[in-house]
C-alpha cells in the first residue's frame, strides 16, 4: 500500500511531509511552515492554522466550516527568500474552485520566527 501524497505538492508522503509539521515537529523554515498551513487548508485543520498565525494578526476564527468550501487543487512556490534569521517571505500560487468557478490565490507572505517557531504574519494579495 502507498503512503497518500501531501497535499502540498512537495512529492513526498503526507506523513514524511506537512504530516510531521501538524503534529508536533516545528517547521525549519518559512517555506515548509507555507506548505504546512496551505495543507492544513486542504485538510480543514483550523487549530493548526490559528495555532501557526501570529497572535498579533491571527483571526478570531477561520471561516473553514463555511459552505460552500473551496476546493483546493494546488500550489506552487514561486520565492521563498530568508531576510535575517527570524524574517522571511515566500511568494505561491494556490489554485483551487469555488462554486465549479477556477481561481488562483498569488501570494507574498510574510513569516516571522518567535521563540524558535515560525508563524504567518500576513500576505500581500498579487494580481
Amino acid at each position: 500500500m502507498s503512503a497518500k501524497a501531501c497535499p502540498c505538492g512537495s512529492g513526498l508522503a503526507y506523513e514524511t511531509c506537512c504530516g510531521r509539521f501538524h503534529g508536533s515537529e516545528l517547521a525549519p523554515d518559512a517555506e515548509s511552515l507555507m506548505r504546512s498551513r496551505y495543507s492544513a487548508y486542504v485538510l480543514g485543520l483550523e487549530d493548526y492554522l490559528r495555532t501557526t498565525w501570529h497572535p498579533h494578526t491571527r483571526p478570531g476564527s477561520l471561516g473553514l466550516d463555511a459552505t460552500p468550501r473551496p476546493q483546493w487543487l494546488g500550489l506552487a512556490v514561486k520565492l521563498h527568500t530568508p531576510l535575517d534569521a527570524s524574517h522571511a517571505t515566500v511568494e505561491f500560487v494556490a489554485r483551487y474552485k469555488l462554486n465549479g468557478r477556477a481561481f488562483k490565490l498569488h501570494e507574498t507572505s510574510r513569516f516571522e520566527r518567535v521563540d524558535g517557531r515560525w508563524l504567518y504574519v500576513d500576505g500581500e494579495i498579487r494580481k
